[in-house]
């Protein structure tokens, strides 16, 4: 503690201002502190903060807290990219002193005789207040100087004006004995990386040709993937990510469904990187060529789709880099290169990097290799098992390429233990992996969700219902309503989340005993009739592009600070809004998580939460069917897994037309199972 006035705890900071807070362009970053002085002296807080050129933005005052708190709270947005730096001040208040005692004596019945050295150091201070305030309003402070020492005045009349200054001197204050609190840092990235759709497909599925009796397999390719795009923006994604395009080895080749001897036209896992023909900055030749890649870039991004890639730092036994930097990797005691190991899981197909034999030159290589594709158009990585890898090659990565292109951002993929998770989003990944995958109860999903909004300064979560890994037991079993309410939850309550294809289509069938899909798309082509699925009514994307509508209507859903749970007495049902404070828009989600059943429930909204005092009614739309409802705090809802698992409403004040619906319009009901083949 040092200065005239403390200032502690200040926020948002990240391991005691060691990391930069994370926020996003246009942000609200809520900021706080502790100050207090002694005795009963006025004081005031304020925010100084500064933008990435270095200049100096306008000060805002800070609002205290309720009475003995003695936290102070201001918001602040930032407006471009980059570093930010902002610092608590605390000063001495004189008017807000003078004010006070004025009132008090003035109320204790005393007199202009009394108040005579009140009155003249009042209308000297006003004096001195004249200066900071805006031109436009100095005359008005002048005179109410000028009022405190005119003696043929009343009293009242003498001190009102004086005391009517309270909101222009609450603006624009005199400070004495300021006090800097400590300096913090705020890395602020483009709104994608907080709000952003995700879309995971393999292009050398997409156009795939599968082996016939006389007819080879033949793999997609990049022309034939880009066909699927016009689709996958259609469904509102805006980040398209694809697994590993590179060269796969050909030794150790694991074969269908993980097994370890590989046929002869098995065209092994896309994380076993690298082969004759290059490693993690080259293409897979079946997928063609460098020109077709950014060709394919291109393509995204006409039909609004940034392409993700990603990033494994592991190697086939075949990688270049093996035979070039043996010592990058660990040699066992019978002089073999150990493969990836994850007990009792055996990876034969991959050997990891050693980050501690030549840090430096395998720090340089990933370096040269993320540039590379920074060159050729990528802006996002999605990061694979980065808790294997140390985090200070994260960190030091990580900002190294910050500083070659601020827009870059990483997602981790990090399902690991919750310090480690917290760590990865601390030291500078945009976005990470969740546990939301495995939470399945409400009150579940509301204790995490409230944690990850309590981590919102360091971690930005994305909820994947599904991967091309993971496919959980209430996917496997909860039959197509499942998938229509996992949809919902994912893209309601986090501003960013994400699906692996298939998704859409109700795949559900696991290999026995495990959590993963049975004839998995990472050891073999899977080519899907889109067209089909869809026109035989057997396709979730017609109510994927509806909630992707929403999202990108309403501001409030842009957000993840912003989240708010209300009581419902189902424990079945989950019940929360979102509200955008800079345009009042505002969202409340009602969502069942029972996928067989009618559920009926009771909310008590928290309506403070939402815009209104306690006995406000209001209007609200469903946004999914287009119903209209007068509601206030209690009210009954109804969900039906196979019409209707949620309600997704946009909030308006009572008796105000609701706008339309925004894109197609409401999206149709989920029928039951028919046409969709099913097994539990």
């Amino acid at each position: 503690m040092t200065g005239r006035i403390p200032i502690e705890d200040v926020t948002p900071s990240v391991s005691c201002g060691r990391y930069p807070a994370k926020a996003v362009v246009g942000e609200l970053v809520p900021v706080t502190a502790r100050s207090y002085r002694e005795g009963h002296t006025a004081m005031g807080c304020q925010v100084a903060w500064a933008g990435p050129d270095g200049r100096p933005r306008e000060v805002v005052r800070m609002r205290p807290g309720p009475d003995f708190d003695d936290r102070w709270h201001a918001t602040i947005r930032p407006d471009a990219v980059g570093e930010w730096s902002f610092t608590v001040q605390a000063f001495d208040d004189p008017y807000l002193t003078w004010r006070d005692a004025v009132v008090k004596k003035v109320d204790a019945g005393q007199g202009p005789a009394e108040l005579a050295n009140d009155l003249a150091e009042g209308a000297e201070l006003l004096q001195t207040a004249a200066d900071g305030v805006p031109e436009k309003s100095r005359d008005l402070v002048r005179g109410a100087a000028a009022a405190l020492r005119d003696g043929d005045l009343p009293l009242p009349a003498r001190i009102s004006a004086a005391l009517d200054l309270a909101d222009l001197l609450w603006a624009h204050p005199v400070r004495a004995l300021l006090t800097d609190g400590p300096t913090r840092t705020l890395w602020v990235d483009r709104h994608r990386a907080l709000f952003s759709a995700w879309y995971e497909f393999f292009p050398r599925s997409e156009g795939a040709v599968l082996a016939a009796e006389g007819r080879p397999a033949r793999s997609g390719t990049f022309a034939t993937a880009a066909q699927r795009l016009p689709a996958v923006a259609g469904m509102g994604f805006d980040v398209l990510y694809l697994p590993p395009i590179h060269p796969i080895g050909r030794i150790n080749r694991k074969g269908r469904n993980n097994t370890l001897t590989a046929g002869p036209d098995d065209i092994g896992s896309p994380w076993a990187i690298g082969a004759a023909e290059g490693g993690h900055d080259a293409i897979h030749p079946e997928l063609g060529t460098a020109e077709d890649f950014r060709r394919f870039v291109a393509a995204a991004r006409e039909v609004g789709l940034e392409v993700a890639m990603d990033l494994a730092l592991q190697c086939a036994p075949d990688h270049p880099w093996v035979t070039e930097h043996p010592e990058w990797f660990t040699t066992r005691a019978d002089g073999t290169i150990a493969y990836a190991e994850n007990p009792p899981k055996k990876y034969q197909d991959i050997y990891p990097l050693n980050f501690d034999n030549d840090p430096e030159g395998i720090r340089a290589e990933i370096l040269r290799v993320v540039l590379h594709w920074v060159d050729q158009g990528i802006r996002a990585f999605r990061v694979d098992n980065p808790h294997t890898k140390p985090l200070d090659f994260w960190h030091w990565l990580i900002w190294q390429v910050k500083e070659y292109d601020p827009d870059v951002l990483f997602l981790s993929e990090a399902f690991t233990r919750p310090a480690v998770m917290h760590g990865l989003g601390k030291l500078g990944f945009a976005q990470s992996y969740t546990y939301f995958t495995w939470r399945d109860s409400p009150a579940d999903l509301r204790d995490y969700c409230l944690e990850l909004v309590a981590a919102a300064d360091h971690m930005r979560p994305n909820f994947w219902p599904n991967t091309h890994d993971i496919l959980p037991g209430h996917l496997q079993h909860g039959g197509p309503p499942m998938f229509k309410i996992r949809a919902v939850l994912a893209s309601l309550l986090s501003p960013s989340w994400g699906v692996y294809a298939g998704y859409e289509l109700f795949e559900h069938v696991a290999r026995p005993g495990s959590g993963e899909y049975i004839d998995n798309e990472k050891y073999e082509l899977r080519p899907r009739d889109w067209a089909a699925a869809e026109a035989q009514g057997r396709s979730l994307a017609p109510f994927i592009a509806r909630l992707n509508a929403i999202r990108r209507a309403n501001p409030a859903l842009h957000w993840l600070r912003n989240l708010r749970f209300h009581d419902i007495d189902n424990p079945a049902l989950l019940c929360w809004s979102k509200r955008d404070l800079a345009t009042g828009n505002t969202v409340l989600v009602v969502c069942s998580v029972d996928p067989g059943q009618v559920q009926w429930g009771n909310t008590v909204l928290d309506m403070p939460a939402l815009g209104f005092d306690w006995h406000e009614r209001f209007t609200v739309r469903d946004e999914l069917t287009g119903a209209v409802y007068d509601w206030g705090q209690h009210n009954a809802v109804r969900l039906d897994p196979y019409l209707q698992p949620a309600h997704v409403f946009t909030v308006h004040p009572l008796g105000a037309p609701p706008a339309p619906p925004d894109g197609d319009g409401p999206a149709d009901p989920l029928p039951r199972s028919e046409g969709v083949r099913w097994t539990s």
